[in-house]
């Protein structure tokens, strides 16, 4: 065995080898603060990182993705919650329990997403991106209300309660930032007892 062999691969001087979305995520979040978010680049992401745009891309698919974050995990824990609701649990008791244990955030969790849902509706740019993002919300919980109704997910009712679920939900979101002082957890138990207080389902 050479000696070159046993240094390992050399690895140029001045570049990150690697990085990782959370790294990324900071830094992004960072710019976003400093210099706003549609005056900031992918490139300047990568560049506060020390990495290449093409690292950047490993992660995500844009820079609206970054304010997103690991969004499909998180979709998939909240269908986990859906799952473990007792057979018996109303319909729109289930979808308060588990809008309420999904934005439960460890407190030092709380300030970042509050810099995340700050961005998600108060940028207009990012605004389309929202939509498509809302939408996979929604048939989360329409999923759920489908398999308690024997139906399926696009039809009409379970579309509805997923609609109406994802805007008291944003109703919560926009109180919390103007009222920081409140938990989140607190305004959306609330929001969700009066909507659901209003169907029989």
């Amino acid at each position: 065995m050479t000696a070159e062999k046993v240094a390992g691969p050399r690895v140029r001087a001045g570049r990150k080898p690697s990085t990782s979305a959370a790294e990324l995520e900071r830094a992004a979040f960072d710019l976003f603060e400093k210099r706003g978010f549609d005056d900031t680049t992918v490139e300047d992401i990568a560049a506060a990182v020390g990495v290449s745009k093409r690292t950047f891309f490993r992660y995500f698919e844009s820079k609206n993705d970054v304010v997103w974050g690991n969004f499909t995990e998180q979709l998939q824990a909240m269908r986990d919650l859906f799952a473990r609701c007792a057979p018996d649990q109303p319909v729109a008791d289930a979808i308060r329990t588990v809008v309420v244990a999904f934005n439960d955030y460890d407190p030092d969790e709380v300030p970042w997403h509050r810099k995340r849902m700050e961005l998600i509706l108060k940028v207009p740019t990012l605004q389309a991106h929202s939509t498509l993002r809302y939408q996979e919300w929604r048939n989360v919980v329409a999923e759920f209300t489908a398999r308690r109704m024997g139906s399926q997910t696009r039809d009409l009712l379970p579309q509805v309660v997923g609609h109406c679920a994802l805007g008291v939900a944003i109703a919560g979101y926009e109180h919390w930032l103007d009222h920081p002082d409140e938990q989140l957890t607190d305004i959306l138990d609330r929001a969700l007892q009066h909507w659901g207080s209003g169907f029989d389902l």
